[in-house]
């Protein structure tokens, strides 16, 4: 039985020290790929779910100034250099700027619009609001990637 929890805490430490040594890498990876994904998909009408209110959303911050043609490859372009600033590590600081104001944006429907985005506001999300309270994830996976921009990173807690 010993040899048995000898291996589990063995084979538990191995999994802890890959988890913290790549954890960090990993969500920044994928947190820019998502970006990258969605980003790029705004480049071809009809190919993003959220076209349509992500169009309507700037419309109405801008009072009418920018055209939804013109909106959406701006946030097209925007999504895709945080995806790729995410995915390379490079100028994290811009990039996560560009995260944290994209987000901003992107929440604002749920003020702006609460009749496209709940059923019943406010706890019943139509699936346009489920797919902006997602967002809540990306917004704390950009907060944990910028914690390490200047070499923070996740540490051993000693056990007593």
């Amino acid at each position: 039985m010993d040899r048995l929890r000898d291996l589990y805490y063995r084979a538990d430490d191995r999994i802890t020290l890959f988890m913290r040594r790549n954890g960090i890498s990993f969500l920044r990876v994928s947190l820019g790929i998502i970006f990258f994904w969605f980003g790029f998909l705004k480049f071809f009408p009809g190919l993003s779910p959220a076209d349509q209110i992500a169009t309507v959303t700037i419309e109405k911050l801008t009072f009418g100034l920018i055209a939804p043609s013109v909106s959406i490859i701006i946030l097209a372009t925007w999504e895709t250099l945080i995806g790729l600033g995410l995915i390379f590590g490079k100028y994290l600081r811009i990039t996560l700027f560009l995260l944290f104001t994209q987000m901003m944006g992107t929440m604002t429907p749920l003020i702006l619009f609460p009749a496209v985005t709940f059923t019943r506001f406010p706890y019943a999300p139509t699936l346009e609001g489920q797919y902006i309270i997602k967002n809540l994830i990306l917004i704390s996976a950009g907060l944990v990637v910028g914690a390490t921009v200047r070499g923070g990173r996740i540490v051993e807690r000693k056990e007593n």
